[in-house]
């Protein structure tokens, strides 16, 4: 049985992997051949048009706008709240996160894990890989560069980079 099993799951990897490839020109994880991202977005809640890959890992509460699309191997910690306003694009390896342990951790367990809710504002573009710490809010069609560490907030139509994140310039005048 587990056999027949196997030799099914593989014909089935094969067959979805060669579409894929064919219409997209991609490799996938297995589990994304068969989670629908607009399906996994509408069960969790999330706004009309949204998607999120079947690798992204969902804590707590968490509230994405319409139309955002949330790319693989994505943190997003709602543990102390979190909202993604619409129209955003959150990419590859991003960590946003609703709480920290640090103070816990350092005094061996008598503080407790502090939490603050996180924002993110519509029209946003979040890069790979960038760390966007509790209590942050980062406003409107703001653009954050990969790599960034976002530990304070960022107002409205900012591009802003780097670890610490420092704010660049305005993208109402320099997209």
């Amino acid at each position: 049985m587990v056999r027949l099993l196997l030799s099914k799951l593989k014909e089935f990897w094969l067959h979805r992997h060669a579409e894929v490839e064919a219409e997209f020109k991609r490799s996938l994880p297995f589990a994304d051949y068969i989670v629908d991202r607009w399906e996994k977005a509408k069960i969790l809640g999330f706004g009309k048009g949204a998607s999120v890959y079947d690798s992204v890992l969902v804590i707590g509460d968490v509230k994405v706008g319409k139309n955002t699309w949330i790319g693989p191997f994505v943190v997003l910690d709602g543990s102390g709240g979190l909202t993604i306003g619409e129209h955003c694009s959150i990419s590859s390896g991003v960590q946003i996160y609703s709480h920290d342990s640090i103070n816990w951790a350092i005094t061996g367990g008598s503080s407790t894990i502090e939490y603050a809710k996180t924002q993110i504002g519509d029209n946003c573009y979040i890069g790979p890989n960038t760390i966007i710490s509790k209590g942050v809010s980062i406003g409107d069609g703001c653009i954050i560069g990969s790599n960034s560490l976002v530990l304070s907030n960022i107002p409205s139509n900012s591009k802003a980079v780097g670890s610490p994140v420092r704010i660049i310039s305005s993208t109402k005048n320099n997209n």
